[in-house]
């Protein structure tokens, strides 16, 4: 996450990528990736056939059968998503908060992105009845809502959506004719996996819902980029289709070929993948429960954590301590704490909240040690907050909030 010059929009200037893993990279995948780097054709648009297949694969083991021809490939999700919106056209809905990425992606393309207000219990997914409000005011207002993005396993909030939620949203957005791109990036990240259900829109609207998902959440380094989608197999999925790679194309967002390679490995889910991921999830699940539980303790608010590498924390009942400091909105809250953990931390006003409003998302990757032989030792360990390095991040961690009580 690149800094800034103070005179410009804070420590991230235009917005946070996804948390890292902070991990270093699996070695079987670095030798996949090096084994390809010999490539010296051009990959196809969209992915090559070994890729997509191997896509199919990933999303049949998860209950949804596809075809190489449902399936889309791209650098990463950002380009990915910004050719989807444009082969949709239309306004855009999106819960708030909302991942950081999505909102310049329609900014970029000049359409209007509206926000819609997340329940209580989950992020990610709108308030249904909020939803159909929102949708009835753009229309009367003169606008066309076409297009609904959801993030099951949420970036921000670090929660997943109950399946009942998603439910009743999906049908909503589907009675007044939007349809749904589904972001699970983080599906494979759960806290508990064994507990916690998620509950795909594609498995109740196969014909109305297009499957995002970026490699980095949980298969590939986040410097190797790689994205997928998968279409509806219906002649509008394929036109879609076709629609979405016609953009890559004349964007020239291929994948690389070595990242192809790996990429295309990973989805296969070979032993070592998949331990890896299961590993990496259970180290987060522990480290940013802790993280969770020092946020609390301070008097601020903060969702459980149930998916990813993260945590939305909101400092409101602190605010008469923040303002003594000097910090009276989110951007000021993300300035401050930003010098205090000495990592970015960025603000709501990145995600879709009210700049008013003192809430921020705080990576827990960096509680991981600051050397990939620390890191290491942090996936490796029978409890990882035991070891020194990360007992004393958290330490730093927690005093930065003890301070605000």
């Amino acid at each position: 996450m690149r800094r800034t010059a103070p005179e410009g929009r804070g420590p991230v200037r235009f917005g946070p990528p996804a948390p890292e893993s902070g991990l270093p990279a699996l070695p079987e995948l670095v030798d996949v990736c090096a084994a390809a780097a010999g490539r010296s054709s051009a990959e196809e648009p969209g992915g090559d056939a070994v890729l997509r297949e191997a896509a199919c694969g990933y999303w049949g083991r998860r209950g949804l059968r596809t075809g190489p021809d449902d399936v889309a490939a791209a650098p990463g999700a950002q380009p990915l998503l910004f050719a989807l919106l444009a082969a949709y056209g239309g306004d855009v809905l999106m819960p708030r908060p909302c991942p950081a990425w999505w909102t310049p992606q329609a900014r970029l393309l000049g359409r209007p992105a509206y926000h819609v207000p997340t329940p209580a219990e989950a992020g990610g997914v709108p308030d249904p009845y909020a939803l159909l409000e929102t949708v009835r005011r753009v229309r009367a207002e003169g606008g066309t809502p076409r297009v609904l993005l959801l993030s099951l396993a949420d970036d921000p909030t670090a929660t997943v959506a109950p399946p009942e939620l998603v439910r009743e949203a999906c049908e909503a957005a589907a009675d007044e004719g939007l349809h749904i791109i589904s972001d699970e990036t983080w599906r494979d990240t759960l806290h508990r996996p064994h507990e916690t259900v998620l509950l795909s829109p594609a498995e109740m609207w196969p014909d109305e819902v297009v499957i995002v998902s970026d490699l980095a959440g949980a298969l590939l380094p986040a410097a190797w980029p790689m994205a997928v989608a998968r279409f509806p197999a219906t002649p509008d999925g394929a036109a879609r289709r076709a629609r979405t790679l016609d953009i890559l194309t004349a964007l020239g967002a291929m994948v690389a070929g070595p990242v192809a390679a790996a990429g295309a490995h990973a989805l296969d889910e070979p032993g070592p993948v998949t331990a890896r991921a299961a590993a990496a999830a259970a180290l987060y699940a522990r480290v940013t429960a802790a993280a969770h539980r020092a946020v609390l303790v301070s008097g601020a608010l903060a969702r459980p954590p149930q998916a990813g590498r993260h945590l939305y924390a909101d400092l409101g009942p602190l605010r008469a301590r923040l303002a003594a400091l000097g910090v009276t909105d989110s951007m000021e809250l993300e300035n401050h704490l930003s010098e205090r953990l000495g990592m970015p931390v960025p603000g709501g006003h990145r995600f879709g909240d009210e700049l008013g409003a003192l809430r921020v998302r705080l990576s827990t990757g960096p509680l991981l040690g600051s050397t990939p032989r620390q890191r290491l030792e942090s996936l490796t360990a029978p409890d990882p907050l035991e070891l020194p390095h990360v007992a004393r991040a958290l330490d730093v961690f927690g005093s930065a909030f003890d301070e605000l009580r």
